[in-house]
């Protein structure tokens, strides 16, 4: 979404259309409310099935364009066009293609859903399928087709370490916010973390100023136990999706030791994923931070509503 926000503000100036999967079934590879940006020159940002139906998408997208007026579009295994188009994984979907504009998806709506999940809230717009039309959803809007979007995952590494560079960049590349803690201004520069927002605060203030919720995920690095033991105690405090501390089996469990003097008990301490990651085999920095990226992934599907 943070993509095609940023998009639209570039391609404002432009016809556009959005195109938004309405409904699923069986083994889709998009879910509802996904989008996908059509420039007039065919130019797009965001999926609305994986790849195997865009094309298809694009042809309807330039005919909405150029004619003003929504389209809705179905596609499944049984449908010729998505044999052509490449959905022949048992699933379906419909698509609705709308022009970016006041008999579609306004433009202003684009910057108020930036707005609200910038603020950490959630915001709702309703869609008239026999019009094509989509404002702010209100109370009584339960006849229309509602997309709800949720605040950005974020994920907040503890420890400015090699690790938290790769694993940084992966969670960008997935659509979580990545924020790297670290007191020590030698590990947490600009060069080290370049487009990637920094906090030099400890890490227990650092993480109880960002308030994290199920949405969030907590990642620490440092093996600096006067720089970890802090961070996970905040998260341990907070109802974050994924918490999790890299270092040997040993070292961890010497950590719990320490959190249990605190009195944090055995149910509060399997809450934390250490050794962080998934057990693949991983070894060097960037492999480690793709079993760690891979773990917490799983941790906010566990928690999605």
């Amino acid at each position: 979404m943070n993509r095609i926000i940023a998009r639209q503000r570039e391609w404002r100036e432009a016809q556009l259309a959005v195109a938004t999967v309405i409904r699923t079934w069986g083994s889709a590879p998009r879910p509802a409310g996904s989008h996908m940006l059509i420039h007039e020159d065919g130019r797009f940002e965001g999926s609305v099935s994986g790849g195997c139906v865009e094309g298809e998408i694009l042809h309807a997208a330039a005919d909405v364009i150029a004619n003003g007026r929504f389209r809705l579009l179905r596609f499944g295994v049984e449908d010729e066009t998505a044999w052509q188009a490449g959905l022949p994984c048992g699933g379906e979907i419909e698509i609705l293609v709308q022009p970016v504009g006041p008999n579609g998806f306004p433009p202003e709506l684009f910057a108020r859903i930036d707005e609200a999940r910038r603020n950490g809230k959630t915001i709702s717009a309703a869609t008239d399928l026999d019009t094509g039309i989509t404002r702010l959803a209100a109370a009584d809007d339960d006849k229309l087709w509602i997309n709800r979007y949720a605040p950005p995952r974020k994920l907040l590494i503890v420890g400015a370490v090699q690790i938290a560079q790769s694993l940084a960049r992966i969670a960008a590349e997935i659509d979580i916010a990545p924020v790297v803690v670290d007191p020590r201004a030698a590990f947490l520069t600009a060069d080290r973390f370049p487009d990637v927002e920094r906090d030099a605060r400890w890490p227990d203030e650092a993480v109880a100023a960002r308030a994290p919720t199920n949405r969030t995920a907590i990642v620490v690095l440092s093996h600096d136990p006067k720089i970890d033991d802090p961070a996970l105690t905040a998260a341990l405090n907070s109802p974050a999706a994924y918490i999790a501390a890299l270092g040997s089996r040993k070292s961890h469990a010497a950590r719990l030791e320490r959190l249990r003097l605190q009195g944090f008990t055995d149910d509060d301490l399997a809450r934390i994923d250490g050794p962080a990651g998934l057990d693949i085999g991983s070894a060097g920095p960037a492999e480690i931070a793709l079993s760690i990226a891979a773990a917490m992934v799983a941790a906010f599907a566990q928690n999605s509503p």
